[in-house]
């Protein structure tokens, strides 16, 4: 619809190609021991759990969380803890194609600048952090294999520069996307079609 003043790319790469190139061994622990996603909502950073769910109903927030398997933890009056454990691969519903489907990298701490993650460490213990990556049973995710995850995202993705009227219609299980800083308005309308959720795979 808009597309912005400067930036706002999106960038692009085959899930598939990411799959078979991180570290084997990488691969393997991810694969065995899955990715745990915390998130608290209404600490004065990100977005609030009302945004998130759509809703200032805690009731429905809860049965939500119930439903797709996300264990919930109220905080306070204002305040809401989420914890979801979640594959890191999966197989292609129609092709059968191995992908690398997980938000680890971005979810993590060290994805922040580390003039961010020392003004978060002065505000927030560790469990809360606004958003986190685990591996499920709770263990800490290496930063190393983070750093080299994001690497690979780097040599594979492509960017394309947005232009008014522009479709990008795309297989979300094959193709990881992303979206680069900006700089004025940018509008972008999304459609989803069918849902693949957790418990499919």
């Amino acid at each position: 619809m808009k597309p912005a003043a400067e930036g706002g790319d999106t960038p692009i790469a085959d899930s598939r190609r990411i799959f078979n190139r991180i570290d084997p061994a990488i691969r393997k622990r991810f694969m065995q021991k899955k990715v745990m996603y915390v998130r608290n909502y209404g600490a004065g950073l990100d977005l609030h759990w009302e945004q998130v769910f759509q809703t200032t109903s805690r009731a429905e927030v809860e049965d939500y969380c119930r439903s797709a398997g996300i264990e919930f933890e109220w905080k306070g009056e204002s305040r809401l803890r989420t914890r979801q454990l979640c594959q890191a691969v999966a197989a292609h519903p129609s092709t059968g194609e191995m992908v690398w489907f997980n938000q680890a990298h971005l979810f993590h701490v060290s994805s922040l600048s580390e003039a961010v993650r020392e003004t978060f460490s002065e505000e927030f213990s560790e469990e809360d952090l606004p958003r986190n990556a685990y591996h499920a049973d709770g263990s800490a995710i290496d930063a190393s294999m983070l750093d080299e995850i994001r690497h690979v995202y780097q040599q594979e993705s492509t960017r394309f520069a947005w232009r008014e009227g522009d479709i990008l219609m795309m297989d979300n299980m094959l193709s990881a996307h992303g979206r680069a800083p900006f700089i004025g308005q940018r509008k972008v309308l999304v459609g989803m079609t069918q849902l693949f959720s957790n418990q499919d795979i």
